[in-house]
């Protein structure tokens, strides 16, 4: 049998996680510990071409990782970077076959054989039998996204792989926060995209070209390129997707992370700043705050709704700004008072009784004031004649 070899080289060489969340027929008593068997009668093919593929490195009793030949997708290649992340599989052989015989030989499988079996490492989705979520196999996550082989390889193996990126214990809360995450913000768009699985209903209005799966798509040669072979293109692709991942996980660590602590010490902190629990006060302005509220709210349970935010602009002048009633919403949980809004200054601030005024806007989303105390008090004057009135409460 014909093949192809060449060496790969290894993009990273940190861990990768196991998430043990599957099901055998129904669910046993942790969800986080069960695992799932498909029995596969029938198995969709794609894409055929002949002759297996292989990416070799230089150590031939390294394991080996197998995945389709042929024309190749997002979803099997970010499979196999994750999986090369791994200790036991960074200096892998990556077969690319559909010869059962030479998948069979592969230690873990990803996208081809129709087989869906954690226990043998197998990670295909394309048999008629298979239909899982992340939802479906570990019932405390939402997403309801049909999984892919990338979605799949994340699911059973992520926590691992995260917690060595970071250095940190895979029980570790960071851990468990960042592969929620990056699940919803990375892996879950490219499940979606291979399982032809749209946005929304409806027709699109324009058309999105530049996804990550694109362009891992345009590196596959060409209908009419004299040289129809993949392995060139699916080495090009692996070191695509694993920036792009690194990339991501970087900015989720050392941005989004540190922000999400500013914000949930700031909640904690909540009555500190005025008894109702209803104002927060981040000392330092720019931090990107309200993803991070919405979940907080949840994950602590906080009953009575923060309704304002206050923080110093890059003047040293302070702003009170109203929640929304959701992350994507214009509407506000509790607008500051129509009667203020769009009067500036000393015009501003003898209208509110409230000293060092300098804006609420004519939308009454936010104000500002040249004091924390003063907007602080346009804060609390507000909440206090939504109490004496509720009708006026968002606008």
């Amino acid at each position: 049998m014909f093949s192809v070899s060449f060496s790969l080289r290894k993009l990273t060489k940190p861990q990768f996680c196991v998430c043990l969340c599957s099901r055998v027929g129904t669910l046993l008593s942790s969800p986080q510990s069960c695992v799932l068997i498909v029995n596969c009668s029938r198995i969709v093919q794609r894409h055929m071409s002949s002759e297996p593929k292989r990416i070799r490195t230089e150590n031939m009793s390294a394991k080996k990782i197998g995945t389709h030949n042929g024309t190749f997708h997002c979803d099997e290649v970010l499979a196999c970077f994750f999986l090369r992340q791994l200790p036991e599989y960074a200096d892998a052989e990556i077969v690319r076959s559909r010869d059962p015989a030479v998948l069979a030989e592969c230690d873990v499988v990803v996208d081809v054989g129709g087989e869906f079996d954690p226990k043998r490492h197998r990670y295909d989705h394309h048999q008629r039998t298979f239909n899982e979520s992340f939802n479906s196999l570990c019932l405390e996550k939402p997403w309801v996204t049909k999984l892919s082989s990338a979605g799949l390889v994340y699911l059973h193996f992520g926590h691992r792989l995260l917690a060595q990126l970071m250095q940190l214990k895979e029980d570790d809360r960071q851990v468990e926060v960042l592969f929620n995450k990056l699940y919803e913000n990375f892996v879950e768009e490219v499940d979606a995209i291979d399982n032809g699985i749209s946005q929304f209903d409806g027709k699109a209005r324009y058309n999105i070209s530049t996804t990550l799966s694109s362009r891992v798509g345009h590196l596959n040669p060409r209908w009419n390129s004299k040289s129809q072979d993949t392995e060139e293109g699916f080495r090009k692709a692996m070191k695509l997707v694993g920036d792009e991942f690194m990339d991501r996980l970087d900015f989720y660590k050392s941005s989004w992370l540190p922000a999400r602590e500013v914000v949930e010490a700031a909640v904690k902190e909540r009555h500190q700043v005025d008894p109702s629990g209803e104002v927060v006060l981040f000392s330092q302005g720019g931090c990107p705050w309200k993803e991070h509220l919405f979940d907080l709210e949840n994950e602590l349970q906080v009953e009575t709704k923060i309704k304002f935010v206050l923080y110093p602009d890059q003047n040293g002048q302070w702003r009170v700004q109203c929640v929304p009633t959701d992350l994507h919403s214009f509407q506000n949980r509790l607008s500051l008072l129509e009667e203020w809004r769009g009067v500036r200054d000393d015009a501003l601030s003898e209208l509110s009784g409230i000293k060092d005024c300098i804006f609420v806007h004519a939308g009454g989303f936010i104000g500002g004031n040249k004091s924390r105390e003063g907007a602080l008090e346009m804060a609390r004057r507000t909440l206090q004649a939504a109490a004496q009135c509720p009708a006026n409460g968002s606008a």
